[in-house]
């Protein structure tokens, strides 16, 4: 075949995709890339290091990760969304959606993401991964400061996959978005603990599938924030205290030693 009529065909292929679905699949890529270059705590240190608040430095470089990942993942999708395609917010996952439904699953699902969250913190691997900003395990005050900043990086980590990804694709791919979205949210998390990197491929899964039929977005961030707090507060009394049992008893002694 000619190079004229391979143009053609690609040409007539490309019109024949739905272009927003394009757009949000190419983007989404984009931005997961440019958050890694542009929101890496390095970037924080060369633009910013010892200028702003040298003795917080660190708490703050993640505070630029975090607010990186917000914009990314939040503010320009959802700018592409309503502006670039004109579409309505309850379209695109920012409506409030099935309220009831969303939260009767939230409360089902919460005692077992302690369950889960207190037996693997109990691995020394997870101890030495959880909270990432390390000081935070033997300081209170930084533990919860990291915590709220951690709040801009789920919103625009939860909206990108659970919202730009699931409901920008969905007029083309009907239900299989759900499972479009969770194949590079697994994939991103290859480098973590393997029972961490396994779970994500079910948990990408399940969320989707909520956010889907909840019609919102908005669940997956309580969710996902929970089950990370409850990861990093587990790790930090662990380190703290030096108990790692999995028992009633284990966390008895955790709150003996630690006032509670």
């Amino acid at each position: 075949m000619s190079l004229r009529g391979e143009l053609r065909a690609f040409s007539a292929a490309a019109r024949s995709l739905d272009r927003q679905a394009a757009v949000v699949l190419v983007l989404a890529a984009v931005l997961a890339v440019l958050q890694y270059a542009l929101g890496d705590r390095d970037v924080y240190h060369a633009l910013f290091g010892g200028r702003l608040a040298p003795d917080w430095d660190g708490l703050l470089s993640w505070g630029w990760w975090f607010v990186v990942q917000g914009v990314l993942g939040f503010v320009i999708p959802v700018l592409v969304l309503t502006l670039g395609f004109r579409q309505r917010p309850s379209e695109i996952g920012l409506g409030a959606g099935d309220v009831r439904f969303a939260g009767l699953l939230a409360l089902l699902y919460l005692p077992l993401v302690a369950l889960g969250t207190w037996v693997l913190s109990a691995r020394p691997d997870f101890q030495a991964e959880y909270p990432h900003y390390s000081p935070a395990a033997q300081n209170w005050a930084l533990f919860w400061a990291f915590e709220a900043l951690f709040l801009f990086y789920w919103i625009g980590w939860e909206y990108l996959w659970r919202g730009f990804v699931l409901f920008g694709t969905a007029r083309a791919l009907g239900l299989y978005a759900i499972l479009v979205q969770a194949v590079p949210f697994a994939a991103m998390h290859a480098q973590k603990p393997w029972p961490e990197a396994l779970l994500s491929v079910v948990g990408g899964v399940a969320l989707g599938a909520l956010c889907w039929r909840a019609r919102s977005f908005w669940i997956a961030v309580p969710i996902h924030s929970a089950q990370m707090l409850l990861l990093d507060l587990f790790c930090t009394l662990r380190v703290r205290t030096g108990v790692n049992g999995l028992g009633p008893g284990a966390l008895g002694e955790i709150l003996r030693k630690t006032g509670g």
